[in-house]
């Protein structure tokens, strides 16, 4: 029997100061309609009355899934893929820089398909990747040459054994999220860093889909982040914000989903000026970003 999980509190600060804000569709596997909640007090958005974490896995079985499938089918994922090759160097040259190392002990949660995983590997980490989904990892063996392990292991591994911790797109799908914010900063060397990449509803490409907006993605989406709900969570587990990066191209990508959902197919010439339009915005504001890589010390 699926169990439900509606929030009376806010998952992050726990305040009842909580109203809805919107209802949004599934687009990808059940085309159910979910409930989007709101925090007054830190801003932070949920997704009312998800599955547990024992009834969520049918949500995640669709061949349109790119992270557990690595289709190219449709020219949206066939253009994801595209630049998936010049983002995977970019989020590599990220984290060589900030981590101040070329080669170290990388945790890199929610592998999905292992493409992250199995470039820092090629490059000299060593690479510990878990991803929940089987199927995703067969396919990372088979694509790219790496072995990842089963994400239930993550409360098991040993504390302070990494120099970098990735979450790529991950947090937002956590249903454990305080317990995973809390085991996180004991995972970490004391120097080490970690880089959570999350989609952020205060993005003008957010306000111009509203409902339709693709990374609400419900019910896999169980938390909507804005930079102050995140800063919230990171500082209440003792750790601290140092900075926030743009993720350029998910505007573009988003955007193209967006305008499908919302109109049955997508108009690309108006889905690119509406990635182009919220760059803009996010140029003088990073935190007005599509998506905002936060990048987290001890």
């Amino acid at each position: 029997m699926k169990e439900l999980i509606h929030y009376t509190h806010c998952p992050v600060c726990g305040s009842a100061d909580i109203v809805n804000i919107l209802a949004a569709k599934d687009h990808t596997v059940s085309g159910e309609t979910f409930k989007v909640a709101g925090c007054n007090a830190c801003s932070f958005h949920f997704t009312q009355d998800v599955p547990d974490a024992a009834s969520i896995s049918p949500y995640y079985k669709s061949e349109n899934y790119i992270s557990h499938t690595n289709t190219s089918k449709g020219l949206i994922n066939s253009l994801y893929q595209s630049v998936r090759k010049r983002t995977l160097k970019q989020k590599r040259k990220l984290i060589e820089r900030v981590a101040g190392i070329t080669k170290g002990n990388l945790l890199d949660v929610g592998s999905g398909t292992g493409a992250f995983a199995g470039e820092m590997k090629k490059n000299g980490w060593s690479v510990t990747g878990l991803e929940p989904d089987e199927d995703a990892r067969n396919v990372a063996k088979q694509s790219f040459g790496v072995d990842l392990s089963d994400i239930r292991g993550f409360y098991e591994l040993p504390n302070e054994t990494f120099d970098a911790i990735t979450l790529w797109h991950v947090l937002e799908h956590v249903h454990d999220l305080q317990g995973y914010m809390a085991k996180l900063q004991l995972l970490l060397k004391d120097n080490g860093k970690i880089f959570i990449a999350v989609p952020n509803y205060t993005s003008k490409d957010a306000s111009v889909y509203k409902e339709y907006w693709a990374a609400y993605d419900v019910p896999r989406h169980l938390y909507h982040f804005s930079p102050q709900s995140m800063k919230v969570l990171i500082e209440k587990h003792g750790m601290k914000l140092l900075q926030y990066k743009p993720m350029w191209y998910d505007s573009f990508y988003v955007s193209m989903l967006s305008s499908k959902y919302k109109n049955g197919k997508t108009n690309l010439v108006a889905a690119f000026f509406n990635g182009l339009l919220s760059n803009f915005g996010a140029s003088a504001d990073v935190k007005r970003c599509s998506s905002v890589i936060y990048i987290i010390g001890k």
